[in-house]
C-alpha cells in the first residue's frame, strides 16, 4: 500500500471513501425498499456488498486503486443496509419489543466494532510484525467480512416479507398469512385482525397524505417513487417549524460525528503510536480496549434513555467529552443511541420517514468529512486535532442546551407546540382517526375493550418514535 498509508491525505482517502459511498447508499435506499421490498432491498445490498469484498480482496495484484473501489462499493451497501434493517426490524416485530429492538442494535453494533478490532489485533501477527509481515495480515480481516455478510444473505432468504410492505401494494392476504405465522395465531385471531388493521390503517394514512400534498405523485409507479423521495425531503425546508425540525435532526447528528469519535475508532492505532506505544501490536491491542469500553458503555446507556430523558443523557455525554476528549469511546456510548431516538420522534407522522432518513444522510456526510480530515490533522496540528474536537464537542453541547427540546414522553401535539407548528399533528391525528374508523379498526378496538381514541393516540406517538437506525 506504501504512499497510501504514509501519505496522510491518501490515509483520509482510502478511509473516508467507505463513508462516502454509505452516503450514497443511504440516499438510495428508500427507493429500493418500496420498489422491491425491504427484503429484497437487503438481499441487493448483501449482494452490492459482497462484490465490494471481493474486489478489495484483489488489492495484491490489482492495486490501491481495487481496495479504494471495493471500499467504495461496500459503503453504498452497509448505508442502505442501515436503513433498511432498522425499518425492516420494525415492520416485522410485535410493538411491544420494537424500543428494545432498537438498544439490542446498537448493542450489536458495537459488539461487531470491538470484535473487529481484536481480529486486527489477531492478526496482525501473521509472518511477523515488521517487513517479514505477510499480506494476509490485512487480508484476512478484509476476507472475513464475507461470513457476517454471507450470513445476513442466506438469512434473509428464510425471512417473511414486511407486512406493512405488502398492505401498502395491495398484497393483503399474503400480509394477514405473514402476521398470522410471526405472531403464532390464526389468521382470524382478534389480535391479528387488529394489527393488520393498524397496519392497513398506516398505509392509508401515508397515501392520503401524499395525495394532499403530491397528487401527481400518488401512483406507485417506480418514478413516482423516485422522485417523492426529494419532493418530500425538499418540503422539510417550507416552513419556519418544519426547519427546526430540520436543524435538529441535520445539526444533532453533524455534532455526533464532530465529537470525534470515529477519529477515535478510524485512527486509534496511529493515535495510540503517536502517544509512544511501542509498537503497532500495542497500538492495536490498545485499540482493542477502546473497541471493549465503548461495548461496556452501550449497556447502561440503552437500559435508562426513557428514564433520564434523551437531552440530559446527551448533555452529559457531550461535556464529558469536552473535559477529557481521551475518554470520548467510553462517553460516546452513552451519546450516539440517544442522537437517532431524537431525530426519529421530533417528527409528525406525515413527514417522519423523510425527517429520519436526512438525519441519516446528515450522519454519513459528517462522518466522511471526519475521516477525511483526521490524518491531515494529526500530522499538522497534532495534540491540537483533539483541542478542536474538544471545541466542537463543546459547541455540540451549546446547541443541545439552547435549541433542542427535551421529547421525553412528550405527545405528538405537545411536540407540535414546542416547535411552533401547532395543527400539523392534530391534523394527522384527525385523518388517522377518520381512517379507524373507515376502516373498521375502531369496532375492532371495542371488541377487545380498548379505547379507540387513547390507542390512536398512543399507536401514533409510538410509531413517531420508532427509529430507522443507522450506523456510525
Amino acid at each position: 500500500m506504501g504512499d497510501w498509508v504514509a501519505n496522510a491525505t491518501k490515509k483520509g482517502w482510502l478511509t473516508s471513501i467507505f463513508e462516502l459511498g454509505a452516503w450514497f447508499g443511504c440516499l438510495y435506499s428508500g427507493f429500493l425498499a418500496e420498489i422491491f421490498s425491504r427484503k429484497y432491498a437487503i438481499l441487493m445490498n448483501v449482494c452490492i456488498f459482497v462484490v465490494g469484498v471481493v474486489i478489495q480482496c484483489v488489492t495484491v495484484a490489482g492495486g490501491a486503486s481495487c481496495l479504494i473501489a471495493g471500499r467504495f462499493v461496500t459503503g453504498l451497501a452497509i448505508g442502505a443496509i442501515s436503513v433498511n434493517v432498522p425499518n425492516y426490524n420494525a415492520e416485522v416485530a410485535p410493538p411491544e419489543v420494537r424500543g428494545s429492538l432498537v438498544a439490542l442494535q446498537q448493542l450489536a453494533i458495537t459488539a461487531g466494532i470491538m470484535v473487529s478490532f481484536w481480529i486486527d489485533y489477531g492478526t496482525n501477527n501473521i509472518g511477523g510484525t515488521g517487513k517479514t509481515q505477510s499480506d494476509a495480515a490485512w487480508l484476512l480481516p478484509i476476507c472475513l467480512q464475507l461470513i457476517p455478510g454471507i450470513a445476513l444473505g442466506i438469512g434473509l432468504l428464510f425471512m417473511p416479507f414486511s407486512p406493512r410492505w405488502l398492505v401498502h401494494h395491495g398484497r393483503e392476504a399474503e400480509a394477514r398469512k405473514v402476521l398470522s405465522n410471526l405472531r403464532g395465531l390464526a389468521q382470524d385471531h382478534p389480535l391479528i385482525e387488529l394489527e393488520f388493521l393498524e397496519i392497513k390503517a398506516q398505509s392509508i394514512f401515508e397515501k392520503r397524505s401524499t395525495a394532499e400534498k403530491w397528487p401527481h405523485l400518488v401512483e406507485l409507479t417506480p418514478w413516482n417513487t423516485f422522485k417523492l423521495q426529494f419532493v418530500a425531503i425538499g418540503s422539510l425546508f417550507t416552513t419556519k417549524a418544519m426547519f427546526r425540525r430540520t436543524t435538529v435532526a441535520t445539526v444533532t447528528m453533524f455534532f455526533q460525528q464532530f465529537t470525534g469519535i470515529n477519529a477515535v475508532l478510524y485512527y486509534a492505532p496511529s493515535i495510540f503510536e503517536a502517544l509512544g506505544t511501542s509498537s503497532n501490536t500495542t497500538s492495536l491491542l490498545a485499540t482493542g480496549v477502546v473497541g471493549v469500553a465503548m461495548f461496556l458503555a452501550t449497556i447502561p446507556a440503552v437500559l435508562y434513555i426513557d428514564k433520564l430523558g434523551r437531552k440530559p443523557v446527551m448533555l452529559a455525554g457531550s461535556t464529558g467529552m469536552f473535559i477529557c476528549h481521551i475518554t470520548i469511546a467510553v462517553i460516546f456510548g452513552k451519546n450516539e443511541h440517544h442522537a437517532w431516538v431524537l431525530i426519529s420522534e421530533i417528527w409528525p407522522l406525515s413527514n417522519r420517514a423523510y425527517g429520519i432518513a436526512l438525519g441519516a444522510s446528515s450522519n454519513w456526510m459528517s462522518n466522511f468529512i471526519v475521516g477525511q480530515i483526521t490524518p491531515d490533522m494529526l500530522k499538522r496540528i497534532t495534540y491540537g486535532t483533539f483541542i478542536f474536537f474538544a471545541a466542537m464537542t463543546a459547541g455540540g453541547a451549546v446547541f443541545l442546551w439552547w435549541y433542542v427540546p427535551e421529547t421525553k414522553r412528550l405527545t405528538l401535539e405537545e411536540m407540535d407546540v414546542v416547535f411552533g407548528s401547532v395543527g400539523v399533528a392534530r391534523a394527522d391525528n384527525q385523518r388517522m382517526r377518520e381512517i379507524n374508523r373507515e376502516i373498521g379498526l375502531d369496532d375492532a378496538l371495542r371488541r377487545l375493550g380498548v379505547g379507540s381514541h387513547d390507542r390512536s393516540d398512543s399507536s401514533g406517538d409510538e410509531q413517531s418514535r420508532s427509529p430507522e437506525r443507522k450506523p456510525d
